[in-house]
């Protein structure tokens, strides 16, 4: 990409709520003399954004497009080297800016724990960003960076070490965090999707439904997103019991594809799940039961409500609206860690930690969101040449987890 471009960095939905704290990220964060903008639909809320984020921010630039308006997104597009998106559900209004960014040769990144969105912008704009070289990079919050990059640096440390290709890999979520409106908004959006047609149920339940070359899958056998088991199961040192994580459907889908698009070095018989921790006490086997057959029903009724007008209105009643978020000191006081138990093909054993303070689902992401954005717009040299749709390891691997890293984020792996 010729360096001719007005900004370095577009942040699209500034004025939302995960917008906000990027927003108050990239101020601390990005260089002094970063070229920022702020962009969104409405030229009255942008500038009071920008106003409450002080002096620091007063040369930042505002630009006025709305998801539904091509042109805007292509002029958007054609001004920055790159877009960071929290415009969603992006199933609903992602897919324009994707195809703007792909024609421009814009890089992008979003917070989608979509896999319906990801799967239409694979089929309609990889080739396209691919042409350009436009690195359009999706789920780069907490969702799916600290599953993604654990991953790869388990591998990189198997390289290191000369110990074969991964195997059996789990992930075990430990975290204290809150759920916003936007984050549910997106779960309906997909349920929506599958109502109006149910062939798009496939891409969700399959593992490898976002794989780069599905002639290329591997034949592990099954890999369920559900679990109820103790954690000594996956590896003896641990006590408790372990539950279906919420995200484990999408953040699995990501790794795998970042295995297909560098060319499996994790291995064909790379077999990944995720887990969550469902604690030591004599409740947990409950709490663990309960969690793993709430998410179903969850799931399930939530899908049966999209398919009715009446069912949608109830869903609009109890759910919180998007734009909402948790308060301030709930943001401050979450956390998470997540440690990734793995095996090689010649017996070896690792551990990845990958931990951070703050909620994982706003304070954690508006980080790792903007990390992501500074690392495609300053640090090119030091990315994998890759362009099309990518996942955060495959676009950015070591010069993201640096990134982090420097942001106070722990991400180290263990041989054990």
């Amino acid at each position: 990409m010729a360096d001719n471009r007005e900004f370095d960095i577009a942040l699209f939905g500034a004025t939302g709520f995960v917008g906000k704290l990027t927003a108050e990220y990239l101020l601390d964060a990005a260089p002094s003399d970063a070229r920022i903008a702020l962009a969104g639909r409405s030229l009255d809320k942008l500038t009071k954004v920008r106003a409450e984020l002080g002096p620091k921010a007063a040369a930042w630039d505002l630009v006025v497009a709305d998801s539904t308006d091509q042109a805007a997104l292509d002029a958007l597009a054609a001004r920055t080297k790159v877009v960071v998106t929290t415009v969603g559900p992006y199933l609903r209004y992602g897919l324009p800016l994707v195809a703007a960014c792909a024609k421009a040769g814009t890089h992008y990144a979003d917070l989608t724990g979509e896999p319906l969105f990801i799967r239409e912008a694979i089929d309609n704009y990889h080739d396209e960003a691919a042409r350009t070289g436009a690195k359009i990079v999706n789920s780069c919050g907490y969702d799916s960076i600290p599953s993604d990059l654990s991953v790869y640096q388990l591998y990189r440390s198997t390289v290191a070490d000369n110990t074969g290709e991964l195997t059996d890999t789990t992930l075990i979520a430990y975290l204290k965090g809150g759920v916003s409106g936007g984050t549910i908004d997106s779960g309906r959006a997909m349920m929506e999707a599958i109502a109006a047609d149910s062939s798009k149920a496939s891409v969700l339940a399959h593992p490898y439904s976002l794989s780069p070359d599905k002639s290329m899958d591997p034949d592990v056998g099954r890999q369920s997103d559900q679990a109820l088991q103790r954690a000594s199961s996956i590896d003896p040192s641990l006590d408790g019991w372990v539950t279906t994580f919420v995200m484990a459907a999408h953040n699995t889908k990501i790794v795998r594809r970042s295995n297909g698009l560098l060319g499996w070095p994790y291995g064909k018989n790379f077999r990944y799940r995720e887990v969550m921790n469902a604690g030591k006490s004599a409740v947990a086997p409950l709490v663990a039961a309960g969690m793993a057959g709430g998410i179903v029903a969850t799931m399930a009724t939530g899908a049966l409500l999209s398919r009715v007008s009446a069912g949608r209105k109830l869903l609009d009643r109890v759910l919180p609206k998007p734009g909402t978020g948790p308060s301030e000191e709930a943001r401050r006081s979450g956390w998470f860690t997540m440690k990734t138990y793995a095996r090689t093909t010649s017996g070896a054993k690792y551990v990845a930690t990958f931990a951070g303070k703050g909620d994982p689902g706003y304070q954690a992401t508006a980080v790792m969101l903007g990390e992501a954005g500074l690392c495609l717009a300053f640090d090119t040299d030091k990315q994998p040449e890759l362009a099309g749709i990518l996942t955060p390891a495959a676009a950015m691997g070591d010069a993201l987890t640096d990134r982090l890293r420097a942001a106070g984020m722990t991400i180290e792996v263990e041989r054990s």
